[in-house]
């Protein structure tokens, strides 16, 4: 298999050239402008970040990109789909107030912000791709309807896949209501007794009502009623509440990669990932620890698969750790014979399922090479 182009660009600036500038020179030499937007509806996919949280992709990248979009004729749109666990982003209404709030609105963005999925997340085209696992994925109308598909990722650690990035974006972030269900529900939570203290947060967060707490004060999870949505892992400050890392996180992760696939099946794409901001967890989380790395630079490509790997990489060569990061305080984990920095804070995930059963069932190579810009 042939080697995947990534392009990538660090952080240097001088007067007269700023990181927008960088930005849209890195997107113009990965060939960016090889698309034909001419009339074309394009779907900037990009995750808003919880309010609270200040690690997500600056607004002010999206509106570039948006402005470069334009001048090649397309119909650009900033897009998203509802999040299953109850939060700030759970419905359309909330969700538009959480993306004006973090500064993802017109008048930032110049084009219009359209939740995916629409008013409660049941709005998805059922897109057959007759996978591993899926059949017919469940994609979020505005993102399946759309003619070209161009994601904008933080690249960050995730407590389930290992890493969030293209695919997760991409996967996971444009599923319906329904298919985030199906892609979560393989990876139920459990309550360490231990650690659990009844503060009752779980209970409360609780979307589906699966959660109460019994005469000891300790929560009880009724898996008839769960839906391993996770909502109760990202709540809980003592970790009582974790997910089950067996079989089950795996498929989700090989889940993911296959609702990527049917997102981008037969359309034009292409994919920027910010390596910058490198939180621990995921955006979804109402909050933002400090970094596990330095601040890298901005990669992009047409292969979503080489260029989170790419990234990966990226991120386990950096030799500055901020102080005070999980990784520094983390029993620091080597995967072929080099640290993984993700593997060493989220030990019990494997990101490397996703990325492999991805080049599986074609979504790209694992196979690249770094073109520094």
């Amino acid at each position: 298999m042939a080697k995947s182009k990534v392009y990538f660009t660090d952080f240097k600036t001088k007067p007269g050239y700023n990181m927008l500038d960088k930005l849209e020179n890195l997107v113009k030499k990965a060939g960016i402008g090889t698309i034909d937007f001419k009339n074309k509806f394009v779907a900037i996919k990009v995750h808003f970040g919880e309010p609270g949280n200040l690690a997500y992709i600056r607004p002010n990248y999206v509106a570039r990109i948006v402005k470069l979009i334009k001048s090649l004729g397309g119909k650009p749109f900033v897009t998203d789909a509802n999040t299953l666990y109850t939060g700030r982003r759970s419905n359309a209404l909330d969700h538009l107030e959480a993306a004006y709030e973090n500064g993802f609105n017109p008048l930032v963005l110049g084009c219009h912000v359209i939740i995916a999925d629409g008013l409660k997340g049941t709005e998805y085209r059922e897109i057959e791709v007759n996978l591993k696992h899926t059949q017919k994925a469940k994609i979020g109308s505005a993102i399946a309807d759309a003619d070209i598909i161009i994601s904008m990722n933080h690249f960050k650690g995730h407590e389930m896949t290992g890493f969030g990035g293209a695919i997760k974006n991409i996967g996971m972030g444009s599923g319906s209501r329904g298919g985030k269900l199906f892609m979560h529900s393989s990876s139920k939570p459990v309550i360490k007794v231990s650690k659990c203290v009844g503060c009752g947060m779980c209970v409360k967060s609780c979307a589906q009502l699966a959660i109460t707490l019994n005469e000891k004060k300790k929560a009880v999870i009724d898996y008839e009623k769960c839906v391993g949505c996770g909502q109760c892992v990202a709540v809980c400050q003592f970790e009582a509440a974790t997910v089950k890392w067996d079989e089950a996180a795996s498929i989700a992760s090989e889940k993911i990669a296959e609702y990527a696939y049917a997102v981008l099946k037969d359309k034009p794409h292409f994919h920027i990932n910010f390596v910058m901001n490198i939180s621990p967890d995921c955006d979804c989380w109402s909050h933002n620890d400090i970094p596990v790395a330095p601040d890298i630079g901005i990669a992009a490509s047409f292969d979503p698969v080489a260029l989170d790997k790419a990234c990966v990489d990226l991120v386990n060569e950096a030799t500055f750790t901020p102080a005070g990061s999980v990784f520094e305080k983390a029993k620091h984990i080597e995967v072929d014979g080099k640290i993984d920095r993700f593997k060493s804070i989220h030990p019990d995930t494997d990101w490397r399922v996703a990325l492999k059963h991805a080049q599986e069932i074609g979504l790209g190579s694992l196979e690249y090479e770094l073109v520094k810009v």
